[in-house]
């Protein structure tokens, strides 16, 4: 989900406690997922895969940080997850699509927890059946930009940096579409928290001066590139959650949390790389 209300701030480094936290709530985010893989199914209904969201991560100490979010001109959000069927790339409710999921479908499954005090907060796309080759490409090319990006997010880097990586590799080396006006977000103690993270270089002033922002350790960072087949443009209705690629091309989501260090950062969300995405059950 998009922040609301980015702004500066200063951040002072963890405590091991409160690292061993933030990493706990992100491994139960993990480990939903990898429930999730699992349980999957060619079949299955949003509704019964939000229902066992909501039950894996009471048994994992927590709680959606998804459901009843409010944003502006929007209803509270009413689902445990997002989940987000083929061109509908992120905030797909529980209820905005009623069909069973059949080979062929892509499915994006962002998933939030607060526990202990602590957000994790981490998606992963998902297919049904056999991948066809442009899914397969697009998959690939969405679990390397995330990878290529984390590796740029180091104490005293400036935001951009992670920008550039992405969008490099997406639309210049790969040829897709990054989605427009989309991106990632600080997090901690709260699901939204500065700065704003781009997944393409600003074209506008304010968004740059923003993207120059400098990293500092003891931040956490939800990163997430959002990528599509043929444009990077987005349609929403109002006073509706579910975001559509404006083409109605296939598109894929992918979110890690990271801990910035004065070194390598540290992924909160460890083994969710590992996580198979093919459902062919």
């Amino acid at each position: 989900m998009k922040p609301m209300n980015a702004r500066s701030t200063r951040h002072e480094e963890l405590t091991p406690e409160e690292e061993g936290l933030a990493r706990d709530a992100g491994q139960a985010v993990v480990e939903t997922h990898r429930r999730l893989a699992e349980w999957l199914r060619i079949g299955v209904k949003l509704r019964e895969i939000d229902a066992f969201v909501a039950k894996t991560l009471e048994e994992l100490g927590g709680k959606s940080c998804f459901r009843g979010y409010k944003v502006p001109g929007t209803p509270p959000f009413p689902s445990h997850a997002c989940l987000s069927v083929n061109e509908c790339v992120v905030h797909g409710t529980a209820g905005y699509y009623d069909e069973a999921l059949v080979a062929g479908d892509v499915l994006k499954i962002d998933i939030g927890i607060l526990r202990e005090g602590w957000i994790g907060d981490a998606a992963w796309t998902y297919v049904f059946g056999e991948k066809t080759e442009e899914v397969a490409r697009l998959t690939d090319v969405g679990r390397e930009s995330i990878r290529r990006g984390v590796e740029k997010l180091r104490g005293g880097a400036p935001v951009l940096d992670w920008s550039r990586a992405v969008q490099e590799y997406v639309e210049d080396e790969s040829g897709f579409h990054l989605v427009e006006g989309l991106g990632g977000h600080g997090y901690g103690r709260e699901l939204h928290m500065p700065p704003y993270i781009p997944n393409s270089v600003p074209s506008s002033k304010r968004e740059m001066i923003e993207a120059q922002t400098v990293l500092e350790p003891g931040m956490l960072l939800a990163v997430e590139p959002m990528i599509a087949v043929g444009t990077g443009r987005i349609v929403q209705k109002r006073k509706q959650w579910p975001i559509y690629i404006a083409d109605g091309s296939q598109c894929v989501h992918y979110e890690h949390d990271v801990l910035v260090t004065d070194g390598d950062p540290k992924l909160m969300t460890e083994g969710l790389d590992e996580i198979d995405d093919l459902i062919t059950r």
